[in-house]
């Protein structure tokens, strides 16, 4: 990515959320729970891909106009989410931090 287009996004947002599940198991949740993002935010959501390789997620979201890409590796005692955000949401960043950091919680405490 260069020129025009690099100066339109703003710097990545860096989301931490630590857990307790090793590895195997982190990546199954969220394998299962990248699933029902849209069910639940369908009316917001126009799309949503994902792509796995070995520990690492690519995510993309478009969503009200906007596309929004993610990175997400899961480690054994940690999951660690590196968003990229168009300028226009960027401003929005520490609110979207947080929900990323409920929403990923959530999707690896869920009991199954």
């Amino acid at each position: 990515m260069g020129g025009v287009r690099e100066n339109l996004m703003s710097k990545p947002l860096v989301v931490v959320i630590p857990h307790q599940l090793g590895r195997a198991e982190a990546r199954r949740r969220l394998e299962t729970g990248i699933g029902s993002l849209k069910e639940r935010f369908g009316h917001h959501v126009a799309s949503v891909s994902d792509r796995w390789a070995g520990d690492h997620l690519d995510l993309a979201v478009k969503a009200m106009g906007q596309g929004v890409q993610a990175g997400l590796d899961v480690g054994e005692a940690e999951v660690r989410v590196e968003v990229h955000l168009p300028w226009m949401l960027a401003m929005i960043a520490e609110k979207a931090k947080g929900f990323i950091a409920k929403e990923g919680t959530l999707l690896l405490e869920k009991k199954k």
